[in-house]
């Protein structure tokens, strides 16, 4: 088998190299499945936008950590666990909650209805129960909340399936298992 690794700032094309500077301008570091993303400027910069246009929708930071936290644990993706347990930790999340998150419940109706549907979706390959997307707009979310939903749930399944594929190292404190 072809082990993928993480490449360098040398391996990687001059449009990767530029993002690269700016990842780590930002965050004091390219994480390692950025920089293997990195390996097509392309895919990196749609990631990238994809992420920079959601991170203004309608669903708070707490509601689109438990998103990815969510999605992570039912695509069983270490990496991303292990990245957003850590950033949910920043954004003063509480570990209790990053792991009910994880277990895709939680006692808010309305964040639970987004946890709720968002495991559904990434557990159905998109035909998501037709009880959570009604929960859903019950708790006060509209198409355009869907649709956005939907595009957080595509983006950390990207991340997810890129580091199934290639087991590069984490390099994030790694997340507890659930019990």
């Amino acid at each position: 088998m072809n082990m993928i690794k993480v490449p360098s700032r040398e391996q990687v094309n001059e449009d990767s190299q530029l993002i690269f500077d700016q990842i780590k301008k930002g965050m004091g570091k390219v994480p390692n499945l950025y920089a293997t993303i990195g390996y097509s400027s392309n895919a990196l910069k749609g990631l990238l936008g994809l992420d920079e246009q959601l991170s203004k929708s309608v669903f708070t930071a707490e509601e689109k950590e438990a998103i990815n936290l969510v999605v992570s644990e039912t695509n069983h993706c270490d990496y991303c666990l292990a990245a957003h347990t850590m950033i949910a930790g920043m954004k003063g999340i509480s570990k209790e909650d990053t792991l009910n998150f994880r277990k895709g419940t939680f006692t808010d109706p309305k964040l639970n209805a987004v946890l709720e549907l968002a495991k559904s979706i990434s557990e159905n390959k998109g035909k998501a129960s037709p009880e959570k997307l009604d929960n859903f707009f019950a708790a006060g979310f509209d198409n355009s909340a869907l649709m956005e939903l939907v595009g957080l749930v595509i983006l950390r399944t990207f991340t997810n399936y890129a580091f199934a594929l290639t087991q590069i190292p984490v390099d994030f404190p790694l997340a507890d298992k659930l019990d």
